[in-house]
């Protein structure tokens, strides 16, 4: 079956020592999406080199900043030296499908739609440990009550915004917080968004990067003392 060639969009993926994997991420994407921009976060390894050789416009932070600091390099150079008519955001780690991506790319093309949210609750494809379940639907609960927009899961990072919607994207959170601050954002916003079902794969290397019951933990801690 041949896949439509997306053009029209930019993958942005913050990076931070993840040489073992990105090149494998970055050659997955590219027969669907041509434009991929790795956001190398002070990587120690050889992220930077990996992601280049596969394929992947590679952007420097010379130290450690932060995935919110990453994801925002990414969509000021997306934005100021880009035509992209869409942003995708994507993770390192191996966790989302690129199949996932392009269904909500095609969501929004289709529903004219400037925001589209992944989510892993919307169905019984991922499977969640019970308290990183309950962690996760209580942080997507402080999150509506904080902004309005009511997700099944805010703090997936997969995600897809139109250029009205990427445009007034200034995340100031350099860590984990960001994930909370560009709801805020784009609910202020007022565009049309949406959800989409999405299967995220939870492999043992991407539990230890930052996928554990602790990260989830700290990103609820984050929401709670703001």
């Amino acid at each position: 079956m041949c896949i439509r060639d997306r053009d029209d969009t930019w993958v942005i993926i913050p990076v931070y020592n993840e040489d073992q994997v990105i090149g494998q991420v970055v050659k997955d994407l590219l027969p669907t999406f041509p434009h991929v921009v790795c956001i190398d976060d002070g990587s120690r390894d050889r992220s930077a080199a990996v992601a280049a050789a596969a394929g992947a416009t590679v952007i420097r932070h010379p130290v450690n900043l932060g995935q919110g600091a990453g994801l925002q390099t990414g969509i000021e150079y997306v934005r100021g030296f880009t035509p992209a008519k869409y942003l995708l955001t994507f993770d390192a780690d191996g966790q989302h499908r690129v199949e996932d991506g392009l269904a909500m790319v095609e969501q929004a093309e289709k529903e004219n739609l400037a925001i589209v949210f992944g989510s892993r609750f919307l169905s019984s494809q991922t499977q969640v440990g019970w308290m990183k379940r309950l962690v996760l639907k209580t942080a997507a609960r402080v999150t509506a009550r904080r902004t309005g927009m009511k997700l099944t899961d805010a703090h997936n990072g997969l995600r897809v915004l139109r250029r009205d919607a990427f445009e007034q994207v200034n995340l100031l959170q350099n860590r984990m917080a960001h994930a909370s601050e560009i709801v805020a954002q784009l609910a202020k916003i007022g565009l049309p968004w949406a959800e989409h079902s999405v299967f995220i794969r939870y492999t043992d290397y991407s539990k230890a990067k930052g996928q554990s019951l602790l990260n989830s933990i700290n990103i609820l801690t984050e929401l709670l003392i703001k």
